[in-house]
């Protein structure tokens, strides 16, 4: 998940936030999916990297898990995936039940209105499987190469994400932007409708034998548009994401205490901008934690296998990462970072994986995970890592 930055947050864009309803129907079950970076470990090709996202997507869904996030960057080999809603939408026509989201797409490399149309596309043809996942990236040399620009990472990211918004939940949308200008036009397709599968005419059709995809989470909905995250890793999108009533996608490089920061600094905005508490209770949960789960027989074991691959990709992936406009960048020390991950997150025995996902929830309030699980590098080994979190893992934690 590309990291974001603090911005100024204008004025309360105008729109209602739309009524939500709840998707579960208790209070302490955990939602697990996978997160994908479609990493390129040393050694390894594009095509490779990517066929092991798309095995490991099968794969989740093949185990009972809720959910697939795709990452997406541009010309490193830390991912390469380059359109997160692309690969999103070739997965929603390999799978049936499983939903897919992005994160996140980026949205200072992204025109507003495109991104929107691709993501009523996928929502209205997957049955509402999609979820959207937006971030403002980092000051890479993506923003030279596609136009924005560093202001566009600057300044540029609240009138994109209001822009996004409107076309999502709107028939017409005009803009009148420092960035963005131009006259009103029809939203074609409307992100509005209700995805053709979940109507209830009782006409046959080409979705009439698909399974029910599994919930966006508490505050889901299909009509309306597909559910929209925002990745937050400073008090700025935090208060962006509180303001516009969306939820947050926090990542994996945090622990606990700063999650429930977060998440404590998102209510306190959102009650600031006039939420309702029953309104912020039902968007908060629907916020997503990003981490890393490696199940092995011991915790030695899962350590073991991590440390074994992930600082040598870390070192290849995040060392080639170019700002655009040679500011100074700082890379963690690839050892230490992935020792970090495996002291937060999942990394050890079934038993200590449910232990700490529980702990997490427990602690921040977050119930739904996109937990990182190609660290060992290998096809084989990602995908009998899935396969031993949703059969050891998935029925030990608590369920709706």
């Amino acid at each position: 998940m590309s990291a974001v930055h603090a911005s100024a947050a204008p004025t309360l864009a105008p729109y209602r936030l739309p009524r939500q309803r709840s998707a579960w129907s208790a209070p302490g079950g955990l939602s697990t999916g996978v997160f994908l970076l479609s990493a390129q470990f040393p050694g390894q090709g594009h095509a490779e990297a990517l066929e092991r996202t798309v095995s490991a997507a099968i794969a989740a869904e093949q185990a009972g898990l809720d959910s697939v996030w795709l990452a997406e960057h541009h010309f490193v080999p830390y991912g390469v995936c380059p359109d997160a809603a692309t690969l999103a939408a070739l997965l929603l026509g390999r799978t049936r039940r499983v939903r897919i989201g992005t994160a996140v797409s980026v949205l200072p490399t992204h025109h507003p209105v495109r991104l929107g149309e691709q993501a009523a596309l996928l929502h209205l043809t997957s049955g509402g499987r999609f979820t959207l996942g937006v971030g403002r990236g980092g000051p890479w040399v993506d923003l030279a190469v596609f136009g924005g620009g560093a202001e566009a990472y600057e300044q540029g990211f609240p009138e994109s994400l209001d822009l996004l918004l409107r076309w999502l939940r709107s028939s017409r949308v005009g803009a009148s932007g420092p960035r963005y200008s131009f006259p009103e036009v029809a939203v074609v397709p409307r992100a509005t409708e209700q995805p053709l599968r979940q109507q209830r005419t009782g006409r046959q059709h080409a979705y009439a034998d698909a399974p029910t995809p599994v919930p966006a989470g508490p505050g889901s909905r299909t009509a309306g548009g597909p559910p929209v995250v925002v990745a937050c890793t400073s008090p700025g999108t935090v208060r962006l994401a509180a303001q516009r009533g969306l939820p947050m996608l926090l990542g994996m490089h945090s622990g606990d205490e700063d999650k429930a920061e977060m998440v404590t600094a998102y209510r306190k905005a959102a009650l600031e901008a006039g939420r309702t508490p029953e309104q912020v209770a039902r968007v908060e949960a629907e916020h997503v934690a990003a981490g890393v789960a490696q199940i092995g027989d011991t915790v030695a074991e899962a350590r073991a296998e991590l440390l074994r691959s992930m600082p040598g990709f870390f070192q290849y992936g995040l060392g080639a990462h170019r700002t655009v406009d040679g500011r100074e960048r700082r890379m963690r020390d690839p050892e230490e970072y992935t020792e970090l991950l495996c002291d937060l997150h999942a990394v050890g025995t079934p038993r200590h994986c449910v232990d700490r996902l529980t702990a997490t929830a427990e602690r921040t309030g977050i119930r739904r995970f996109a937990l990182l699980v190609e660290g060992s590098g290998d096809r084989a080994g990602t995908v009998g890592n899935i396969a031993r979190l949703g059969a050891e893992v998935l029925p030990q934690l608590p369920q709706d």
